[in-house]
């Protein structure tokens, strides 16, 4: 665990798809309005914020109504191999797509939408499914002079996990914040998915390990 970290001029704050139908809706995580307050308040010690969100075309690639004969948590042979199927969930242009209206984050310099092709989903902030595809973001950190990067928000071990692994390969020291981050314990994935983390050299803290 890391200790207190000042928040500097370099560091950004990445708050990844806090949107309506993760946290109440279609794909909705339990206890996930909770770490709303506490993105917040982590939103007033940083200059830069960058917030995510996913924004699909009807139809998207990661719908198992696009996929008939499939389930929710199937998986369907794409272009770039397996994709994960899940309810129609952050539609474009639907409620379900909108940040949860009690996100307040004055300081956001961006807002990243991802997995906007039907035939590509995008886990990550920084790279889609495909592995290839960008998003632009690391081009746009490296240009503004942002060093740091820490990361929060839903679901911690999908999109905030596919997002810090995405830094650590764009070459950004990266901390997730696990106070202000939320996912549907997995007893199974989730030491998996917390090994990956440490193994790509990501940091884990509290929220109140930051301090500005």
């Amino acid at each position: 665990m890391a200790e207190t970290i000042t928040v500097g001029e370099t560091d950004v704050l990445v708050v990844v798809d806090v949107q309506n139908d993760f946290v109440t809706g279609s794909l909705a995580t339990p206890g996930s309005e909770a770490i709303v307050p506490v993105i917040n308040r982590l939103g007033r010690l940083f200059t830069h914020v960058i917030v995510t969100q996913d924004w699909h075309p009807p139809g998207h690639v990661s719908f198992a109504s696009a996929h008939p004969g499939t389930h929710p948590g199937d998986f369907v042979e794409v272009d770039y191999g397996a994709q994960k199927v899940f309810k129609d969930h952050c539609v474009i242009d639907t409620p379900g797509a909108d940040l949860h209206p009690d996100i307040d984050l004055p300081n956001t310099e961006l807002v990243v939408r991802k997995g906007f092709r039907r035939d590509i989903d995008s886990y990550s902030a920084f790279v889609e499914n495909d592995r290839k595809t960008t998003t632009g973001l690391a081009a746009l950190l490296k240009a503004r002079g942002l060093k740091r990067v820490f990361l929060c928000g839903l679901a911690l071990y999908g999109c905030v996990k596919f997002s810090a692994l995405g830094a650590r390969d764009a070459g950004f020291p990266a901390w997730v914040i696990d106070d202000a981050s939320c996912s549907r314990p997995d007893p199974v994935n989730d030491p998996v998915s917390s090994a990956e983390l440490a193994d790509a050299g990501v940091q884990r803290l509290k929220s109140h390990q930051l301090t500005a």
